[in-house]
């Protein structure tokens, strides 16, 4: 064995590949056939989409598991552990599954150069196929159409939203991006879109291969009342008096209605009753999606980090019964939109603290405050870690108040580590 223990490995991986991103199925197609020269033989269900991926894995795993069904779950990046990457009815992985993955992988791939993703998309691949499992939820790293999750021809292809985001790959404008995150639709199978107006791309892609196509608002609806909601679907199917899902936003119903189009897709082979249903969806947790951990002054932590997230992080701030001032601790990646981030968050802000994302795609300061300057502001201070940032808000900050950590993966993942004891 090349390394005798998980992070050794994961270092080794960062260094193999020149870059960190790589598009393109051949590679990872070739070394896949090697590990696994057979298809799949359960249910798969590939997620894509510029925002809701998360949300909508994580809805579809509580679901499925609460029905009885043994599931796997992929998902990245992680926060605190790579494990959280990989779920097998409903637990993470253990390092030494993970281990013994990387070898197979390794011994494998000849001298193919794998990236960091690649390789945690085969190891799941690898665990998922070897598992008596009844389905597979997938999550799109970037894109779709030349991410390594696509290797896999999946039964239902889900895609959640379609917004500007790492345009360096997958183009500047939403027709592009768009196509690229339908290119996990299949020829007769399954495709969804959450989105009730996608870019035409998405419906011209869906009908140019044949796909099954059904969209949002046109196919399959959802109407919240208070405390409830309701799903109808194509062949006059409906669910009543549902249960709004655990998870926090107004986005969340959307994305639920969605997932209720996937169980409807599948119900001959996956069936689910309503009370099943009613414990998946009350059941669903996820770190870093509008989370709030509670107190005097709570924290919300939230992963937003495009211009369309952000937007929906502003108005389920909007939304919240808050007396006092908000708080805003913030760090960025340098190829994000930073300046439109900025701009709709700054008019709920009553202070700013900046703090530096530790990673080579990471944000200088510098930029975040010097835009945020010529806008209408409030304090505007910088930090150099985020624990440090939560200590100086806090001294801060009065009962009533709130502090909201946004922006990157990274920033999240400092913010949960400082904040573990307090997570209930």
């Amino acid at each position: 064995m090349r390394f005798s223990n998980l992070q050794s490995w994961l270092d080794w991986q960062e260094t193999l590949h020149p870059n960190e991103i790589e598009l393109g199925l051949e590679r990872v197609q070739k070394v896949w056939n090697a590990i696994h020269p057979t298809k799949i033989k359960l249910v798969v269900i590939t997620v894509s989409g510029t925002n809701g991926k998360g949300s909508s894995c994580a809805m579809l795993e509580s679901i499925y598991s609460a029905a009885g069904y043994k599931v796997g779950c992929y998902t990245s990046p992680h926060f605190i552990r790579y494990n959280e990457r990989i779920h097998i009815e409903a637990e993470e992985v253990n390092d030494a599954d993970l281990c013994e993955a990387f070898e197979v992988i390794d011994q494998a791939r000849g001298d193919a150069s794998l990236t960091y993703f690649e390789f945690g998309t085969l190891a799941a691949l690898f665990l998922f196929a070897r598992a008596s499992l009844d389905v597979v939820i997938l999550e799109v790293g970037l894109g779709g159409r030349l991410d390594a999750v696509n290797i896999i021809d999946p039964d239902v292809a889900l895609l959640t939203s379609v917004g500007l985001d790492h345009q360096d790959w997958l183009g500047d404008t939403l027709e592009e991006i768009g196509l690229e995150k339908a290119g996990i639709f299949r020829q007769g199978r399954v495709a969804i879109c959450a989105e009730s107006v996608p870019p035409y791309s998405v419906v011209q892609h869906a009908n140019k291969i044949g796909a099954e196509f059904f969209l949002q608002g046109k196919d399959f609806k959802a109407t919240k009342m208070n405390s409830t909601w309701s799903w109808s679907g194509p062949d006059n199917r409906s669910r009543y008096s549902l249960p709004l899902p655990s998870l926090r936003g107004e986005q969340q119903v959307r994305n639920a209605s969605a997932i209720m189009m996937v169980l409807q897709s599948l119900e001959s082979r996956l069936p689910v009753d309503q009370n099943q249903l009613r414990q998946g969806l009350l059941g669903v947790t996820i770190p870093g999606r509008f989370q709030v951990v509670a107190g005097d002054v709570p924290v919300i932590l939230d992963v937003a980090h495009n211009p369309a997230a952000v937007r929906i992080l502003h108005e389920n701030l909007q939304a919240r019964d808050c007396s006092g001032k908000t708080y805003a601790i913030c760090g960025m990646l340098k190829d994000k939109d930073i300046e439109s981030v900025l701009d709709i968050m700054n008019s709920i802000m009553t202070g700013w603290v900046i703090v530096p994302v530790k990673a080579a795609r990471g944000a200088g300061i510098d930029r975040l405050t010097s835009h945020i300057f010529t806008l209408d502001h409030g304090e505007v201070n910088t930090s150099d870690t985020t624990h440090q940032a939560i200590i100086q808000v806090r001294k801060k900050a009065q009962p009533g108040d709130q502090i909201i950590i946004f922006g990157s993966f990274y920033v999240i993942a400092d913010a949960l580590r400082c904040l573990e004891g307090e997570i209930h």
